[in-house]
């Protein structure tokens, strides 16, 4: 069951990155061009945070059952002092469940508010925060584990 949940979890990053990027396009295109907000930026919205809930999810499953560097990491003697370990079991879980929550935020802000361009620019905003902090814990190898970027 392990490699099944971290395959999807895995691949499903790329349905965030892919996603964000086009909701922070749309935010900013939007919020630049004075442009109404349509259903269009609203299901961009949507599928940014709906795959950032996904992945949470599935990350969550790792981190307190199958991952031998999630919660089972941290219990170990002198866990913080090793990078990977930190960075599994702690880092990259709080921080990955702070950008699901700005990314929420975001988007209930941007529904919530009265005029068009206030709306593409709260999302734009939570949107692009939350997909930076995506693109700073995913283990890429520059700053913190190198992790295969496909795994099958």
């Amino acid at each position: 069951m392990y490699p099944i949940l971290l395959a999807l979890h895995s691949w499903s990053r790329w349905l965030v990155i892919i996603f964000g990027l086009i909701a922070i396009y749309r935010a900013y295109v939007g919020w630049t061009g004075r442009r109404r907000f349509v259903g269009a930026d609203n299901g961009m919205g949507a599928s940014f945070v709906g795959s950032m809930h996904l992945q949470v999810l599935l990350g969550l499953g790792l981190y307190f059952g199958l991952s031998p560097w999630g919660l089972n990491a941290m219990k170990q003697a002198g866990a913080m002092k090793d990078p990977t370990a930190r960075f599994f079991g702690m880092e990259h879980v709080v921080v990955m469940i702070l950008a699901a929550v700005l990314a929420q935020v975001g988007r209930t802000l941007s529904k919530k508010a009265k005029d068009d361009t206030i709306k593409h620019k709260k999302a734009f905003t939570y949107f692009a925060i939350a997909l930076v902090l995506v693109l700073l814990m995913i283990p890429w190898g520059i700053w913190n584990p190198a992790r295969p970027l496909f795994r099958f």
